[in-house]
């Protein structure tokens, strides 16, 4: 390294150091800002905000450029946020930008004065407030114009309130003349969670370029933690968006993901919790940009789960004949209130589809829940019975359905049982491994003879596994059951803690769910019943085969142990029961069956199938008839072409 190399470094920390100790001195003197109503912006919107100051600086000194009067300034920042309201929201609209800066859910509970949406905090707490659904110092909504000169913000600006009601307000950023300007409209629909937002122009030509016929629209909101389970909340929390003439598509719950290649228009897009929503949707379709799902960094420490981020292009006319109509849905993600959402839409009712916001699970699921499940769950609700009693309830209407295929199902497992003898002994027939084939046979001839379809247990649990996954897919999607207690949970909708520690457990977490624990309890209870009426319908050598299967059978329990743990109380307090029904049902089954009747109608079906010289095989048994002839035939052939 030469001297001026160094002399050029030893000046360069100067300067460096000397701007800094100037910057810090900067700092320290100046007069401290008076507080406002919100907290800044994430933190994405305050590295912006010094650009955006300086650049509102610049413009003010220049009179010639675009709305140089309403430029932000250091005084905007007194500017009070204007608040309209109605029976369900309380929205807060911030004057500088134009936006929405706050929207509280109001709505209380029939006959109280008790607020019906809370956080979590408030509701354990008993501290009576309105949840605060969406929150200025999280969020950051900007419109931009291509005009002839660069862009145009509308974040830069500080709106000025030309009209208020309860319910409306009209804010406008004009020119020096009035000759130009940008009213932003925001209506609340009465007793409604939408708010119709729509932009109007006048002279805006004199500034956008004339091919100019879109609004940009950059929407970010950073999405707060309402529930008591971080994890279990995150994984139902995702940016949703529909596509014009197509399906509703998501971004991943559990990894960051964006999407800027899309197939078509959008009508919505949601940034979307556990239970509530914040959905924009568009009168004429969004040409999608971008969207972006990533997941906070220590949002469990923080009280926070996503960044969410989407870029939009809104219709825009700049001579002002036509205005920019849109619209806020700012409420809870239950199934019957989003399909109602339809008849509000702007211009007369529409097929919006916001009700595929709550989760039901694929095709097959998805129909028992919303054909059988939702009518089912609304009729109790209506009732005013508990939660936890609906639950019951609904689990002994499935069981009743269920109960005449799994009383066949039994039965067929008991024909095998009574059975087992003959089969044993028919069995020792064939002793040696090469003759499996025809032992095989000769076991499903011998059923077929007696009546018996040895594949009959297993209808049972063809039936009740998409009860199962639907409800998987059901319980954690109903907001009806959150907030509300039974037994010793306090909150369906989130676990219940048995007991609870600070540390967090890897596979466990911090604390031992109660009607998890009876769920997985009983999973092994029912899954000893089971594999006891199988064991004595085997014989030995099947019983010997299905021994890894067994242990499979008695290890899923664990494994549901550490799946469930964090799930709602409301879903294991459902399987808990369901299992319960099932054991009973079992055991009464066993109880009811006389086995020697049943051996005798097996014998009666036996003499008249040995008497009947038209009776073949059918099902199985034939399929194994026709493969044992074909391998004989193809071995006589191999023996004829070896002489």
């Amino acid at each position: 390294m030469d001297k001026n190399t160094i002399t050029g470094l030893v000046l360069i920390g100067l300067v460096l150091f000397g701007f800094s100790y100037y910057s810090s001195q900067k700092a320290a003197d100046a007069p401290e800002q008076p507080a406002t109503e919100q907290v800044q912006p994430q933190k994405e919107t305050k590295k912006d905000e010094p650009k955006q100051q300086q650049a509102a600086a610049v413009a003010a000194v220049d009179s010639t450029a675009p709305f140089f009067n309403c430029m932000l300034t250091e005084s905007s920042a007194k500017a009070e946020l204007v608040t309209i309201e109605n029976e369900k929201l309380r929205v807060q609209i911030d004057p500088k930008g134009g936006t929405v800066a706050n929207v509280y859910l109001k709505e209380t509970e029939e006959g109280t004065q008790n607020y019906r949406y809370k956080s979590y905090n408030d509701f354990s707490n008993d501290k009576n407030e309105p949840l605060h659904l969406y929150r200025q110092q999280d969020s950051e909504m900007a419109f931009t114009l291509d005009t002839k000169e660069g862009s145009l913000t509308t974040s830069n600006f500080l709106f000025q309130v030309v009209a208020k009601t309860a319910n409306a307000v009209t804010l406008r950023m004009a020119n020096a003349d009035g000759s130009s300007q940008l009213d932003f409209v925001y209506t609340l629909q009465p007793n409604n969670f939408m708010l119709n937002f729509s932009i109007a122009s006048k002279g805006m030509d004199r500034y956008v370029s004339a091919n100019t016929r879109v609004i940009n629209i950059d929407w970010r909101e950073r999405i707060a933690q309402f529930e008591k389970g971080h994890k279990f909340e995150n994984q139902y929390s995702t940016l949703t968006y529909k596509l014009t003439g197509d399906d509703t598509e998501k971004l991943s719950e559990y990894e960051a993901e964006e999407e800027s290649d899309f197939e078509g228009n959008v009508d919505w897009v949601a940034f979307k919790n556990q239970y509530f929503s914040s959905v924009l949707i568009a009168d004429k379709p969004f040409v999608p940009q971008y969207v972006s799902s990533k997941p906070v960094d220590n949002g469990n420490a923080a009280g926070y789960l996503k960044d969410y981020t989407a870029r939009l292009q809104a219709q825009f006319d700049p001579t002002g004949k036509e205005q920019t109509q849109m619209q806020f849905y700012f409420g809870p993600n239950q199934f019957r209130l989003l399909k109602s959402m339809d008849q509000y839409a702007i211009g007369g009712e529409k097929d919006l589809e916001m009700e595929e916001l709550v989760y039901l699970g694929w095709p097959l699921f998805k129909w028992i829940n919303r054909f059988f499940t939702l009518y089912v769950f609304d009729f109790l609700t209506r009732l005013g019975l508990p939660m936890g009693i609906v639950l019951l309830l609904i689990t002994i209407l499935l069981r009743f359905i269920v109960y005449i295929p799994t009383r066949k199902s039994f039965l067929s497992s008991a024909k095998m049982r009574v059975l087992k003898p003959k089969i044993d002994e028919r069995s020792k027939q064939y002793p040696n491994q090469e003759d499996a084939m025809k032992k095989q046979q000769a076991m499903m001839t011998l059923y077929s003879q007696y009546g018996v379809s040895p594949m009959g247990g297993c209808l049972p649990m063809l039936i009740q596994m998409p009860i199962w996954i639907a409800m998987f897919n059901f319980v954690p999607n109903a907001i009806e059951l959150r907030q509300q207690g039974f037994l010793w949970a306090e909150d369906l909708s989130t676990y219940d803690s048995l007991i609870s520690w600070g540390t967090h457990i890897w596979g466990i977490g911090d604390h031992l769910s109660l009607f998890c624990l009876l769920f997985c309890a009983t999973n092994i209870l029912y899954s000893y019943m089971t594999m006891r009426q199988q064991r004595e319908s085997m014989s030995a050598e099947q019983a010997d085969q299905m021994k890894v299967m067994q242990w499979m059978m008695y290890l899923m329990p664990v494994f549901f142990f550490f799946m469930f743990n964090d799930y709602s109380s409301g879903l294991n307090y459902y399987y808990f029961i369901s299992l319960v029904a099932s054991a009973l049902t079992m055991w009464y089954l066993r109880r009811t069956t006389d086995d020697a009747k049943l051996l005798a109608k097996l014998e009666e079906n036996y003499r008249a199938n040995k008497n009947n010289p038209n009776k073949k095989p059918s099902g199985l048994a034939a399929r194994l008839e026709a493969l044992q002839k074909q391998q004989e035939a193809m071995m006589k052939a191999q023996q004829s072409r070896k002489k």
